[in-house]
């Protein structure tokens, strides 16, 4: 993603951040963990390209837009792939260089920080845990074990909610993440979204986001000002 990042001068009162492609390279962990689904139940193993393109959206949905699986199908398919990411793929990760910092930084500040990812609650938590991240965040958010709350909208609604229980100023609120899912589920409650280009999406998915930046310190500059 290479579009001119805007200066952004706002002040915010809360920051949401996806987790995926945006605080930790979750993809070989992710990725592996789908081609043994798809050895497991007797499909193709898509190729390296086709195996990211489902890192980020809901699981259940693109096994189904892209996988080509009826809703049965892809909730088997699920269920095998969530066994063995749990198992062996979850810690298949690290964190992105500077974000250890800047979620210090932030969180320094005062400024209320929380996630809202489609992946499972359970395991972003287990694995934010593990990376020493979960002590930053006020909230985290993210998908049902049933996948009734995936959608990035949902997710968004339900950190938004848990904030506000909590008395935190969502008035200047804004998302941190890395994919057009993050700009569309923030649009969809007014907020404004700026993108990582460090993680897995395309220039494309750029539309949309207020800016795009390239590095840690340059998100902590439009952060914190």
């Amino acid at each position: 993603m290479t579009n001119p990042t805007p200066t952004v001068t706002r002040t915010w009162t809360c920051v949401l951040f996806d987790l995926d492609g945006t605080l930790t390279d979750s993809a070989p962990g992710i990725t592996s963990s789908l081609a043994r689904m798809f050895a497991t139940i007797g499909q193709p193993v898509p190729s390296p390209a086709q195996l990211l393109e489902y890192v980020g959206p809901p699981l259940l949905d693109s096994l189904q837009s892209l996988g080509g699986m009826t809703e049965p199908a892809a909730r088997h398919a699920l269920a095998v792939y969530r066994e063995d990411y749990a198992a062996h793929g979850a810690f298949d990760s690290a964190v992105f260089p500077g974000v250890r910092g800047l979620l210090q930084r932030l969180h320094a500040a005062g400024i209320p920080l929380a996630i809202a990812t489609s992946k499972p609650e359970a395991q972003a938590t287990r694995i934010l845990e593990h990376f020493g991240l979960a002590e930053y965040f006020d909230v985290i958010t993210g998908a049902t074990d049933d996948e009734s709350r995936s959608a990035k909208a949902d997710v968004v609604a339900e950190a938004l909610r848990r904030l506000g229980e909590r008395g935190v100023d969502l008035e200047h609120t804004v998302m941190v993440g890395d994919r057009q899912y993050d700009v569309e589920g923030a649009g969809a409650h007014g907020l404004p979204t700026i993108l990582v280009e460090w993680g897995y999406g395309s220039p494309a998915e750029a539309s949309g986001a207020i800016a795009v930046v390239h590095s840690a310190d340059q998100l902590s500059a439009l952060l914190l000002g």
